[in-house]
């Protein structure tokens, strides 16, 4: 006689020890880093946590600056951060506003947040 319980479960334990939070390896330490903390620099090789703070990015719930070499930072849209290289160091920063449509946006881009009528 089997003595499983009867209710049906979707929750699959994976064997061996769960590994602590670490901002550098999920999306989710990540991001409460950088709402902690205002901002995170990331390497420039660091292209695992560039992946992350890109995914989050693409949602709104952060921004990333590009640092240059002489030290200014450039805002990176979504799409760029997707295809940005490993040549500077990122800034990743909580957002000032969740929604946000700035000029400088090509008008591609800024008919993407425009208000649709019904």
């Amino acid at each position: 006689m089997e003595s499983r319980s009867s209710q049906p479960t979707n929750v699959i334990r994976f064997p061996g020890a769960r590994s602590s939070a670490n901002p550098r390896r999920d999306q989710k330490s990540l991001m409460d880093a950088v709402y902690a903390a205002g901002s995170l620099p990331i390497a420039a090789d660091d292209r695992a946590s560039k992946d992350m703070a890109t995914k989050l990015n693409i949602f709104g719930f952060v921004v990333i600056d590009e640092v240059q070499t002489d030290g200014t930072a450039r805002r990176l849209r979504p799409s760029e951060a997707f295809q940005a290289n490993t040549l500077h160091p990122w800034r990743v920063s909580k957002p000032s506003s969740r929604y946000q449509v700035d000029d400088e946006w090509p008008e591609t881009d800024q008919d993407l947040f425009a208000a649709m009528l019904a």
